[in-house]
C-alpha cells in the first residue's frame, strides 16, 4: 500500500495540486494497481482556502497524518509543494506548564499582555503533566465560523478581530519566547515553535525527522527577483502578506531559511522551478505555464513510480512480494496462515494490557486446565453478557500462559469478534488453526478435499487434536466469541467442537451467555463441564481500570470527574460502558463543565451522546454518510474509498458547501481535513485492519455500528447510500460529470474525480476491492439488472472472483442474490458453481480460465435456450472465449456434465460406504442412515448439513430408527449390537452387544419400537428390551418357533406350519390360533391399524391373520422381493424382477389393480401420505413417479448413478440412497420442469456404442442381459429393446452404413441395420464355438474383424440389392491360446490388424500377405488400439498409461507417451481428430487428453468426472460416452501457433515424458525434463519445488 502526504500551503500551490489531481495522480494510482498496490493521497489543503474551524487542532492532525503515512506506506509517504509562501505560523495550542509560566515571567512589564495571555490560555490540570490550553476562538467570537449569509458581517467582524488578536498573541510570545532563549530559560527549539509555519513543521515531519528522505520528494517554485516588483495585493495567494496589506518580511526571511535548508541537505529529491507569474497567477492556458505544469506531473510520476519499485520490487530478491489480487498463487499455504495467527496474536498481546482486576477467575481458571492436564477432559467455557471482557480475559491468559508453559508448548488463540461486521467461516478458522498447529508441531498438513469438505475438517482437526497430544506436546488452543461464527454448516451447534478434549491439550472457548453457541455448549457439557461466568465489575475494579486508563493516556480527572465517571459506570458494572465512558473523560479538561460532560447510563447511551456531539461539530450529513458508508461497507473501506464516496454523496456536498462554493466548480471533492477531523474525534471508537497488506478503515466495536444503524441508516438512507457504493465499484462516475444541486446554483455538472473500477487492473491482477463489495451494494440497493450484468450473468466475473477470492464466495454471493431476487436463473448459477466446487477446491482455486468457461457452459448448455436473460448469457460469453482462445481448447457443444436445477435438489455426502438403511424424523426433522461400514450420518433436514457421524462397530448398519419423543436415533448393526444414541449431542448412551443375531442381512432383521419397547427380529429369533436397556426375556420354548413380525407390543409366531401364537411379552398372555392352511412364509409385512400381519407362502398364498385370532387366505399371481403397506394400510405393494403390483386391501380381500412395468428390476417403493402417489426404484438407476389412480408415469428421475435401494418420501421431497453409493439424494416432487436435466443411459453399463452425432447409443445393462437397448438421446428415452440368444461380449457400430455388430458369448455375431430396424443379419459362430472377444471395423467400413479365442476373421461389408450384407471370411489369423486373449484391436484400411493382448504384447496381421509381426509390448494389459481416418497412424494405450503413436507407412514407433498422475490413468479409448492432426484419448482417471500426432505433444487435458469409454470422431472434435452415461459433444480449437510457454499440465496434478524417433533416422529424440531415472509406474511428489522452478513444456508436475 502506498499512502502519501501532500504538504503545501492552502492557496499557493493550489494550481500544482489541481494538475496532479487530475492527471499524475491517475497515471500513478494505474501504476500502482498494476503492482497490486493501492495508491493512496492525503492531500489535507485541498478543496478550502484556509482554515475556517477555530479549534486550533489543524497542525495537529497534519503532523498526525504524516507519521500515519510514512506507517502505513511501503513505499513513498511525503511530498511537499513548496512555493514562496511560508505559510501560516498558527498559535501553539498547547503549551507546557513550565514553559508558559517562564513565557508570563519575561512578560511581567506588560500587565495587559501578561492578561491577554492568560484569557486565552488556560491551565488544564487534568494533562500530565500540566498543559495550558489555547480556547477555541468562538469562546470569544462566537460567529467565527459560522458562514450563513445573514451572519456575514458578525462573521466577518469576528475574523478580522481573531486575525488582530492572534497577531497580539503571537507577538506577544514572540517576545517573551526570543528574551527566555536568551536567558537560557528555553531552547531555540522551543522558541522556533511560536514563529514556524504550519508547512515547515510538515517538512520536519516529512523530510528531517527520523531520516525520512528516502520516502519523501519535494518541488521547489521560485519566482523570478525582477518580477517581484508587482504589488503585494497581486501576489498575496503566492507570498504572505500582513495585515496592512504589505509583505512579510520576517515570513520572507524565514522561507529563505527553509529553502536554503532544502537546497543543502534534500539536493537527492529536490525539483526546482522557476516560474514567472502572469497577472499575479499561474494560468494553465499560457504555454510556459502549461510546461510547467506538465514537468511537475512528468516529474512526480516518474520519480514517484521509480521510487515505489525499487521499494516494493528490490532487485534481486529471492522470493516474490506476494501481490494483491494476482491469480498467480505463487505463496504457500503457510504464509497466510502464518501472518493471521500474528495478527491475531498482535492483537491479543494488546487487549491484554487493558485487564485489571479479574486475578480471581483467572486463577480458577488456570487450576482448571492444570488439574486437566494430563487426563481426558472437556472445554473449558467462559461466557459473560456482551460488553464483559470476555475477550480481554483470554488474551491476558493467552499471555500469561505463554511465560508458564515450557518453550515446546504451542499458542494458538482466534479473535472471531476482530473483523465484525464479517463473520467467520468455520470452515476456514479450522483449517486455519489446523495449518498452524500442523506448522508448530512437524504434523503433515489438512489435505485438499478437507477444504472443501466441513466433515473432513472436523475429522481431521479432532485428530489432529489426538495426535499433538501423543507427541507429548502442550497445545493451548483459544477461541473467542464462538456466537460470532457464521451459520454455515450449523456452527453455533458447535458439532465441530470435541467434547472429550485429550491430554496435554487445553481448549478455552468465549461465548455470550444468551447465545444459541452457549445454549448448545451447556447441552453438550451438561453438569460436568468446567463453566465459568464473567460477572460485572466492583466499583473498587472499575476505579483501579480508570487510574490504568488515565495514566497510560497521560490524563487525569478531578475528584467530581472520578466520581461522575465511576457512579455511571456503577450501573451495570459492564468494562465495555467504563471503556467508553474513559474514552470521553480523556478529552475533558479540568476546567470542563459538569453539563459537558458524556454520562450515559448505558454504553448504547454514551454512543447516543458521541455522535449528537460529533454531529454538532461536524454537521450531521457528514457523520452519517461517513459512519454509514464504513457500517455498510462489507469489508471495510480504503480512507481513499471513503474520500471518493463521500465526494459521491450529494447530502454530503451539499451540506459542506452549504456557505461557500467550491474551490473549483467543475470539481467537486470532499475536503480531505474535513474527514480527518472527525476521524481525530473518533480514534477510540475506529481501528485499521489490515488485509492482504492493505489498511481499511472499521468500528474497534460492534456496539458503534449497532448505534450508527439505528440513528441514521433510515431504509430511504440505507438504499442511497448502498447506491453510491455500487455506483462507485461499478466505476459509474469516473471520468464522467456528475450533477450536483448546491445552493444558490443551478444544477451543476462537475467532475468528482473518483478513479476508475476495471475487473482486471493488468492482465492476471483482479481488482480486489471490486470483488469483495459490488455484488453486495447492487443487491441491496435493488439495482437488480446491474447485478444480472455485471455479476450473475457475466462469465469473467464468475471466473475472476472464484480466483482470486474462492469459488465460495462467489457461491455465498449468489445464493444471496437468489434469496433477494425474483430470478431463478441466479439460484441455477449457484447450484452449477455449487457442482464445481470441489474440483476447484482440489486445485486450490487455480482451474485455468478455459477450464472454468468450458466447465460452465458443459453444464448450462442445454439451459441456456430456456434462460437467455443470464444463463443464456452466460453461455454465450465461455463460447466465445473459448473460440477466441489463443491457446487450445476443448468447447462442449453439449450439457455432459451433472446440470443444475431439476428435481435433484441435494446430495448429502458422508464418510461411509453404501447406505443400507434410513429413517426420516418428522417431528426433529432429520435424517438418519446406516451404511455398509457401520457409520450413522445424522442430517439436518432444514439446512441440509451433516450434524452428525455415529461410528460404532465396523459392522454393517441394518437398520436405524429415530425416537422422536427423545431425540435419540436406534442402530442395529450385523454383528448383532443395538445402540442408542443422542441426535443432538452425538453421544452414545446404551449398548447392547447382543441384540440380533451375528451375520444377518438387512432385509431379514427388523427393528420396531412399540409402546416403550424396542422388538429386534429375524424369522428365527426375537428379543426385547425395555427402553432403559432391561431385557424381557421370552419362554425357552418359544425358540422352535418362526417369527412372522410384531403387533401392538405382541410378537407373532408361526409354529409347525400350521399354528401361530400372539405372544405379550410384558404381561405373558398369549393367544393360539390354529390356521386353515398350512403355510411356508416367504415375506410377512405387519399392519398395525388392522391389528393384523399379511404372511406370504411359498405355495402362492397370501394370509391375512389379526391379533384376534381371525384369518383370511387368498391366492397371491406372484412371489415378490418385494412387500410394503401404504400409509393407511389400504394399499399393498409388491415388487417382483420388472413389475410392481399395487391390492387393495379391502376387509378380508385383498384385490390387484395395478401393474407397473419397469425397464429392470424392481428394488424399492414407498407411496404418498395421500395414496395418490408411488414412487419406485430400480436397478436401472432411475426413479420413478407414477399416479396410483390411473398407473401413468408421471416422471422419471435421473442423476442416481446407483441402483435405488432405499425410497422414502418426507415433505415433498423423495429420499434416495443405494447400498453401492455413499450419498444420499433428495429430489423435489414440485420442482420446475424447465429445470430438469436430460436423461441418459444407466450409469456403468456393460458394453456401449454411440453414433458420431451423438444422438443414438446402443447400450447392454448387465453382462447377464440379453438385449441390446437403443437410447435416443435426443429425447432422453429408450426408443427400441433388441432381443439377442445369448449373453453380449461387445458392440460395434459401422457409423456411415449404420450397422451394429453385436458380439455374443456364444460366439455368434449378430447386424443391425438401423435402417431396418425389423431386419437382422448373423455371422455364424466358428467350429471352436469360442465368444466373440472384440469386433473392429475398417476406417473406410468395408471390413470387419471379428476375434474370437483362437483366431481373428476378417469379413467384407458389402450390399446386395441396397441391403447389407456380409461375406466371408475373406482371412484368417490364427491366435495362440498359450498366450494372454486378445483385448483389443483395430483394422487397416489395406486389410492390416494392429491388435493387442491381455499381456501387453502388440501385434500387426496382413490378412493379404497372411503373415504376422511383433511391435513393442507395453508393460501391462492394452486397453485401447485405435487406428487414424487414413490409414497413417494408429495409437496402443495400456493399463499403465502408456500411448505409442506408430506411424504405419512404412511401420515406425514415432512416440511413447508415458503419463503418471496421481490416480489411476489406463486409457479406455481413442478417435483421431478427422485429419489426423490429434488424437483424442479418454483415461481412467476421469480426464480427456488431446494430443498432436506430429510431435507426440500433449495439447490439452479436460477433467470430466467420468472415464469416457468409447469414443468417436466427428467434424472437428469427437463424440463420447462416459461410464456415467452423458454424451460428450466436444470440438476442439487449437490455434495455429502455440506459446512456447504454454503448459498444459498447469490445472493437473502430473507428469508425462514423450519419447520420440528422429524422423530422419533411427535414433530416438527423447523430450524430458532433467529427472532421472523416470518411473512412469511411480510419482515423486518431493519434486515438486524443482519442476516449479523449472517448467519444461514436456514433464511437468503440479
Amino acid at each position: 500500500m502506498i499512502r502519501v502526504f501532500i504538504s503545501s500551503t492552502f492557496t499557493d500551490m493550489s494550481s500544482e495540486r489541481k494538475v496532479l489531481l487530475e492527471k499524475a495522480y491517475p497515471e500513478v494510482r494505474s501504476f500502482c494497481s498494476s503492482l497490486g498496490l493501492v495508491f493512496e493521497v492525503v492531500d489535507l489543503s485541498w478543496g478550502i482556502r484556509n482554515v475556517p474551524f477555530g479549534d486550533h487542532e489543524a497542525c495537529e492532525i497534519f503532523l498526525q497524518e504524516i507519521q500515519t503515512c510514512q506507517k502505513i506506506s511501503a513505499g513513498p509517504a511525503f511530498v511537499g509543494l513548496l512555493g514562496n509562501r511560508y505559510g501560516h505560523r498558527p498559535l501553539p495550542r498547547l503549551i507546557p506548564e513550565k514553559q508558559f509560566e517562564v513565557l508570563l515571567s519575561k512578560l511581567s512589564k506588560n500587565p495587559e499582555g501578561v492578561q491577554q495571555l492568560q484569557e486565552w490560555f488556560r491551565k488544564d490540570n487534568n494533562s500530565v503533566p500540566p498543559t495550558y490550553v489555547l480556547q477555541p476562538i468562538t469562546a470569544r467570537f462566537p460567529h467565527y465560523s459560522d458562514l450563513r449569509p445573514e451572519m456575514a458581517k458578525l462573521h466577518d467582524n469576528d475574523l478580522l478581530s481573531w486575525r488582530i488578536t492572534e497577531s497580539q498573541l503571537l507577538q506577544l510570545l514572540r517576545s517573551a519566547a526570543a528574551e527566555a532563549e536568551a536567558a537560557g530559560d528555553i531552547t531555540a527549539e522551543q522558541k522556533q515553535l511560536f514563529y514556524s509555519s504550519v508547512t515547515e513543521r510538515e517538512l520536519q515531519e516529512g523530510v528531517w525527522k527520523d531520516d525520512c528522505q528516502s520516502s519523501a520528494l519535494l518541488f521547489v517554485r521560485e519566482i523570478p527577483r525582477q518580477r517581484m516588483r508587482d504589488g503585494p495585493k497581486r501576489l498575496a495567494k503566492f507570498m504572505d502578506i500582513t495585515m496592512e496589506g504589505l509583505l512579510d518580511a520576517e515570513a520572507q526571511e524565514l522561507l529563505t531559511g527553509l529553502k536554503s535548508r532544502l537546497y543543502a541537505t534534500s539536493k537527492k529529491i529536490l525539483n526546482l522551478h522557476c516560474v514567472e507569474l502572469s497577472k499575479g497567477s499561474i494560468d494553465p492556458k499560457r504555454k510556459e505555464h502549461a510546461q510547467y505544469l506538465d514537468s511537475i506531473c512528468q516529474q512526480f510520476v516518474s520519480q514517484m513510480t521509480t521510487r515505489i519499485r525499487e521499494k516494493v520490487v528490490p532487485a534481486g530478491e529471492g522470493r516474490r512480494r506476494k501481490i494483491w489480487g494476482s491469480t498467480e498463487k505463487d505463496e504457500e499455504e503457510s504464509d497466510w496462515v502464518v501472518e493471521e495467527a500474528r495478527q491475531h496474536s498482535v492483537m491479543a498481546a494488546e487487549l491484554s494490557k487493558c485487564l485489571h482486576g479479574r486475578e480471581g477467575l483467572l486463577g480458577k481458571i488456570c487450576l482448571a486446565m492444570w488439574d486437566s492436564t494430563a487426563v481426558h477432559h472437556g472445554p473449558l467455557v467462559v461466557h459473560g453478557a456482551a460488553g464483559m471482557g470476555k475477550t480481554t480475559l483470554l488474551c491476558k491468559l493467552a499471555q500469561e500462559m505463554q511465560d508458564v508453559l515450557e518453550a515446546r508448548a504451542v499458542l494458538v488463540i482466534r479473535l472471531l469478534a476482530a473483523n465484525h461486521p464479517q463473520r467467520p467461516n468455520i470452515n476456514l478458522v479450522l483449517h486455519s488453526i489446523c495449518v498452524q498447529v500442523c506448522l508448530a508441531c512437524d504434523l503433515a498438513p489438512p489435505p485438499l478435499l478437507s477444504v472443501s469438505s466441513h466433515l473432513e475438517l472436523q475429522r481431521f482437526f479432532q485428530n489432529m487434536l489426538e495426535s499433538v497430544s501423543q507427541q507429548g506436546n502442550t497445545l493451548l488452543l483459544i477461541l473467542d466469541s464462538l456466537e460470532q461464527l457464521a451459520d454455515e454448516h450449523q456452527a453455533h451447534k458447535l458439532l465441530w467442537l470435541p467434547t472429550d478434549v485429550p491430554p496435554n491439550v487445553h481448549l478455552l472457548v468465549s461465548m455470550d451467555t444468551v447465545s444459541e453457541a452457549f445454549a448448545t455448549m451447556r447441552l453438550k457439557l451438561g453438569a460436568a463441564g468446567n463453566v465459568f461466568e464473567v460477572e460485572r465489575l466492583s466499583r473498587d475494579e472499575g476505579e483501579q481500570i480508570m487510574e490504568s486508563y488515565l495514566q497510560v493516556s497521560q490524563r487525569t480527572l478531578t475528584r467530581e470527574q472520578k466520581d461522575a465517571v465511576l457512579q455511571s459506570f456503577q450501573a451495570n458494572g459492564s468494562p465495555l460502558h467504563l471503556q467508553l465512558l474513559l474514552s470521553a473523560a480523556k478529552r475533558w479538561t479540568s476546567f470542563t463543565p459538569s453539563t459537558k460532560l458524556l454520562l450515559g447510563a448505558s454504553p448504547q447511551e454514551v454512543m447516543s451522546q458521541l455522535l449528537l456531539k460529533l454531529e454538532e461539530k461536524h454537521g450531521k450529513e457528514l457523520v452519517g454518510g461517513a459512519l454509514g458508508c464504513i457500517v455498510l461497507a462489507r469489508r471495510g473501506l480504503l480512507e481513499a474509498e471513503l474520500y471518493d464516496v463521500m465526494s459521491l454523496d450529494d447530502d454530503i456536498i451539499s451540506e459542506v458547501y452549504r456557505y461557500s462554493l467550491p474551490p473549483t466548480p467543475s470539481l467537486i471533492r470532499l475536503p480531505p481535513l474535513l474527514w480527518a477531523r472527525l476521524k481525530r474525534d473518533l480514534e477510540d471508537q475506529l481501528e485499521v485492519r489490515w488485509t492482504d497488506g492493505v489498511a481499511v478503515v472499521a468500528f474497534s466495536s460492534r456496539l458503534l455500528s449497532e448505534a450508527v444503524k439505528a440513528r441514521y441508516l433510515t431504509p430511504e438512507r440505507r438504499g442511497r447510500t448502498h447506491r453510491i457504493l455500487a455506483e462507485y465499484f461499478l466505476g459509474r462516475w469516473s471520468g464522467k460529470l456528475k450533477p450536483a444541486a448546491l445552493p444558490g446554483l443551478t444544477l451543476l455538472l462537475s467532475d468528482r474525480k473518483v478513479p476508475p473500477q476495471p475487473l482486471w487492473f493488468a492482465p492476471g491482477l483482479a481488482n480486489v476491492r471490486k470483488l469483495q463489495e459490488l455484488p453486495y451494494h447492487l443487491l441491496h440497493a435493488g439495482l437488480w439488472e446491474e447485478l444480472r450484468q455485471e455479476v450473475t450473468g457475466s462469465a469473467e466475473w464468475l471466473y475472476c472472483k472464484s480466483r482470486v477470492c474462492g469459488v465460495s464466495s462467489v457461491i455465498s454471493d449468489l445464493d444471496q442474490c437468489s434469496q433477494y431476487m425474483d430470478c431463478s436463473e441466479t439460484g441455477l448459477v449457484r447450484d452449477a458453481l455449487t457442482l464445481m466446487k470441489p474440483s476447484l477446491d482440489v486445485l486450490s482455486g487455480h482451474m485455468d480460465q478455459s477450464l472454468f468457461y468450458s466447465e460452465l457452459l458443459a453444464r448450462l448448455s442445454s439451459l441456456s435456450s430456456t434462460f437467455c436473460t443470464v444463463i443464456g448469457r452466460l453461455c454465450g460469453q465461455c463460447d466465445n472465449w473459448l473460440q477466441m482462445c489463443p491457446e487450445p481448447v476443448l468447447i462442449p457443444k453439449s450439457s455432459f456434465l451433472q446440470q443444475p436445477g431439476g428435481a435433484l435438489q441435494h446430495t448429502l455426502t458422508a464418510p461411509h460406504g453404501g447406505v443400507l438403511c434410513l429413517d426420516v424424523g418428522v417431528a426433529v426433522r432429520l435424517l438418519v442412515t446406516g451404511s455398509a461400514d457401520g457409520v450413522v450420518a445424522v442430517w439436518s433436514l432444514v439446512d441440509k448439513h451433516l450434524l452428525q457421524v455415529l461410528q460404532g462397530p465396523s459392522a454393517a448398519i441394518l437398520s436405524v430408527k429415530i425416537i422422536e419423543s427423545f431425540a435419540h436415533c436406534l442402530s442395529l448393526a450385523a454383528d448383532g449390537s443395538l445402540r442408542r444414541w443422542s441426535l443432538k449431542s452425538g453421544q452414545q448412551l446404551l449398548c447392547i452387544q447382543v441384540a440380533g443375531s451375528a451375520g444377518s442381512a438387512s432385509s431379514s432383521v427388523h427393528l420396531q419400537v412399540l409402546d416403550q419397547l424396542l422388538f429386534v427380529h429375524t424369522w428365527t429369533q426375537v428379543k426385547v428390551w425395555k427402553q432403559d436397556g432391561t431385557e424381557i426375556y421370552l419362554d425357552s420354548s418359544e425358540d422352535a418357533w418362526l417369527v412372522l413380525g410384531v403387533l401392538g407390543g405382541s410378537v407373532v409366531f408361526l409354529q409347525d406350519s400350521d399354528r401361530v401364537r400372539i405372544y405379550d411379552p410384558v404381561t405373558g398372555t398369549q393367544t393360539v390360533v390354529r390356521l386353515t392352511r398350512s403355510l411356508t412364509p416367504v415375506i410377512a409385512v405387519t399392519s398395525p391399524e388392522r391389528g393384523s400381519v399379511f404372511v406370504l407362502s411359498d405355495d402362492g398364498f397370501l394370509h391375512q391373520i389379526s391379533r384376534t385370532g381371525q384369518q383370511t387366505v387368498a391366492e397371491f399371481p406372484l412371489l415378490p422381493s418385494l412387500v410394503l403397506l401404504s400409509e393407511d394400510e389400504k394399499i399393498l405393494i409388491a415388487g417382483w424382477e420388472r413389475t410392481l403390483s399395487l391390492f387393495n386391501v379391502c376387509g378380508d380381500s385383498v384385490d390387484g389393480f395395478l401393474d407397473l412395468r419397469h425397464d429392470d428390476e424392481v428394488l424399492s417403493a414407498c407411496v404418498s401420505s395421500d395414496c395418490k402417489h408411488i414412487v419406485s426404484g430400480a436397478a436401472d438407476q432411475l426413479i420413478r413417479i407414477w399416479s396410483v389412480t390411473t398407473g401413468h408415469l408421471l416422471d422419471a428421475l435421473c442423476g442416481c448413478n446407483a441402483p435405488v435401494t432405499s425410497l422414502l418420501l418426507h415433505d415433498g421431497f423423495v429420499v434416495s440412497a443405494s447400498t453401492a453409493a455413499a450419498s444420499v439424494q433428495l429430489w423435489s416432487l414440485n420442482y420446475d420442469p424447465r429445470h430438469k436435466p436430460p436423461a441418459h443411459i444407466p450409469a456403468g453399463s456393460a458394453h456401449a456404442a454411440v453414433t458420431k452425432d451423438g444422438n443414438q447409443v446402443f447400450y447392454v445393462r448387465h453382462h447377464s442381459q440379453r438385449e441390446v437397448m437403443s437410447w435416443n438421446n435426443r429425447t432422453g428415452s429408450l426408443s427400441e429393446r433388441l432381443p439377442v440368444s445369448a449373453e453380449v461380449s461387445c458392440l460395434e457400430l459401422a457409423q456411415h452404413k449404420r450397422l451394429l455388430f453385436c458380439g455374443l458369448r456364444s460366439g455368434t455375431v449378430l447386424i443391425y441395420p438401423l435402417s431396418l430396424p425389423q431386419e437382422t443379419l448373423c455371422i455364424p459362430p466358428p467350429e471352436s464355438r469360442s465368444p466373440v472377444l472384440c469386433l473392429a471395423v475398417a476406417p473406410q467400413e468395408k471390413h470387419l474383424a471379428v476375434a474370437y479365442e483362437d483366431s481373428v476373421r476378417l469379413f467384407e461389408i458389402t450390399s446386395r440389392d441396397d441391403f447389407p450384407t456380409v461375406e466371408g471370411p475373406l482371412g484368417r489369423a490364427t491366435l495362440s491360446l498359450l498366450h494372454a486373449p486378445l483385448s483389443s484391436m483395430a483394422l487397416l484400411p489395406d486389410r492390416r490388424l494392429l491388435y493387442g493382448t491381455g499381456c501387453g504384447e502388440v501385434k500387426l496381421h496382413d490378412f493379404g500377405a497372411g503373415t504376422s509381426c511383433d511391435l513393442q509390448p507395453h508393460g501391462s494389459r492394452v486397453t485401447c488400439v485405435t487406428a487414424g481416418n487414413w490409414g497413417r497412424h494408429a495409437l496402443v494405450g495400456s493399463q499403465d498409461a502408456t500411448l505409442r503413436l506408430w506411424a504405419l507407412k512404412p511401420v515406425a514407433l514415432d512416440h511413447t507417451v508415458e503419463y503418471q498422475g496421481l490416480f489411476f490413468e489406463g486409457v479406455l479409448c481413442a478417435a483421431f481428430a478427422d485429419s489426423d492432426r490429434f488424437v483424442f484419448t479418454g483415461s481412467q482417471d476421469r480426464t480427456v487428453k488431446v494430443w498432436e500426432v506430429e510431435s507426440g505433444k500433449l495439447l490439452y487435458v479436460q477433467f470430466v468426472y467420468s472415464p469416457v469409454v468409447r469414443m468417436v470422431t466427428c467434424r472437428n472434435g469427437f463424440v463420447g460416452l462416459t461410464l456415467q452415461g452423458p454424451v460428450i459433444r466436444e470440438a476442439f480449437r487449437c490455434p495455429d501457433r502455440i506459446d512456447p510457454d504454454y503448459n498444459p499440465l498447469r490445472n493437473i496434478r502430473a507428469q508425462y515424458r514423450v519419447t520420440s524417433r528422429e524422423k530422419d533416422g533411427d535414433a530416438q529424440q527423447v523430450c524430458v525434463s532433467d529427472l532421472q531415472n523416470f518411473n512412469p509406474a511411480q510419482i515423486n511428489l518431493n519434486l515438486v519445488s524443482m519442476l516449479r522452478t523449472k517448467p519444461s513444456s514436456a514433464c511437468v508436475l503440479l
